[in-house]
């Protein structure tokens, strides 16, 4: 149990960190979690090295830790968008504006 929470976690770990798809790290990350925590205790009664399931604990963690901060930002951004989209095309169109500046400023030529 103890690799497969770490492995678990690993992987919910690196796909968490990718906003919008990362959400579906969600499931493994609670299932390595949870399979850590029943490492944890189980090798604690047998007074046995507990490393891996507590590192698969830790990983599983922060995966669900990023998980829920992406979520909350797509989610914010979303509200702000779909509320104030006047203010979110003059920021766009402002940004563009910039981008095209220092592009021609760069020398590459027209756009």
């Amino acid at each position: 149990m103890g690799v497969a929470a770490l492995v678990l976690g690993i992987i919910s770990l690196l796909i968490g960190f990718i906003p919008v798809i990362g959400a579906i790290a969600f499931i493994p990350a609670l299932i390595g979690l949870i399979l850590g925590i029943v490492e944890i205790v189980k090798k604690s009664k047998n007074k046995e090295p507990k490393a891996m399931g507590i590192a698969g604990t830790v990983l599983s963690a922060i995966a669900i830790v990023i998980i829920i901060f992406w979520v909350f930002i797509v989610g914010t951004v979303t509200y702000e968008v779909i509320n104030n989209p006047e203010d979110f095309m003059e920021a766009l169109n402002e940004e563009y504006d910039r981008w095209e500046e220092e592009w021609l400023e760069s020398g590459y030529g027209e756009l």
